[in-house]
């Protein structure tokens, strides 16, 4: 499952791009990979900022879309290779539990 990863540039300009994505639940923590990560627009944003946020969503049928955008600190980790590591600040999901699907929003511990 693909997510999206939003940054910002160094002139304030909003950047977001696909990617993939695993949990790790033992830092928990959400982690991003790919394929020349360290030479990418995102790796170097986080790198200067230290901040994204990340949606993972999808829909499932008829037409139930659900997600969850996580907000919160970042790194842009080069060793032992490159990784982008977000810890969750804000926590915002929908349509998992609700027939309605409204949100639900909460600070992570």
């Amino acid at each position: 499952m693909l997510a999206r990863i939003a940054t910002v540039g160094q002139d304030g300009t909003p950047h977001v791009t696909p990617v993939g994505w695993s949990l790790n639940g033992d830092d928990h923590v959400i982690e991003v990979g790919g394929i020349s990560l360290a030479a990418t627009k995102k790796f170097s944003d986080i790198a200067r900022l230290g901040r994204a946020a990340i949606v993972i969503d999808d829909v499932r049928p008829p037409w139930q879309p659900r997600g969850i955008e996580i907000r919160g600190r970042a790194e842009a980790i080069t060793e032992p290779g490159p990784l982008i590591r977000i810890r969750p600040e804000r926590i915002v999901a929908w349509g998992f539990d609700d027939p309605d699907l409204s949100q639900h929003a909460r600070k992570a511990p």
